[in-house]
């Protein structure tokens, strides 16, 4: 498979920055080329609009999330261990994507949902396949806490030291629902 552009991935990249820290509104097509040092003629010639730098970014996400899957899969302490320790904000590619789209899923972007459907889905049917499906949905539940506690108390880069500690409570938690 050919490699993407630089110039290609600089502009993706400027796009989920804008994204994570201003919103969708800010993320113009002016505002991305200026992040990216590119001309708006150089983002054009890669993404002609808009919505093509979105496609572009779930289509990151998508590839992010399958790794992700594939790692969950192959944890050696289980599935829903490994959903645990990764809810919080590692500044991960896949991190950095998913905040990306949640920001896309804020102003109600129907594809942009439809892929978070899809990937909580496929986290679901790995965490059942580890904790059966009642377990799971408590482990997810365990999870999105964890995220959305840490951005409360300051953003991506807040809150993940008061949280270890939580992880470690929660897979306690986690090893008593397993019996």
């Amino acid at each position: 498979m050919p490699r993407k552009p630089v110039a290609r991935d600089a502009v993706l990249d400027a796009f989920e920055s804008l994204l994570i820290e201003v919103g969708e509104r800010a993320a113009t097509l002016d505002a991305v080329a200026k992040r990216a040092g590119v001309s708006k003629g150089g983002l054009l010639y890669h993404f002609p609009n808009k919505e093509a730098l979105i496609s572009a970014l779930l289509e990151r996400l998508d590839e992010l999330a399958e790794q992700d899957i594939e790692l969950m899969k192959a944890a050696p302490d289980g599935s829903a261990a490994y959903f645990i320790r990764t809810s919080l904000w590692g500044g991960t590619p896949m991190d950095r994507a998913f905040v990306a789209a949640t920001r896309l899923a804020e102003v109600a972007h129907q594809e942009t949902r439809q892929r978070f459907t899809a990937i909580q889905q496929r986290w679901q049917d790995v965490l059942a396949e580890d904790v059966g499906p009642e377990v799971a949905k408590a482990v997810s539940y365990m999870g999105d806490g964890l995220y959305f506690n840490a951005m409360f108390e300051g953003g991506q880069d807040a809150g993940n030291a008061s949280r270890e500690a939580d992880v470690e409570v929660l897979l306690k938690v986690l090893a008593r629902l397993r019996k």
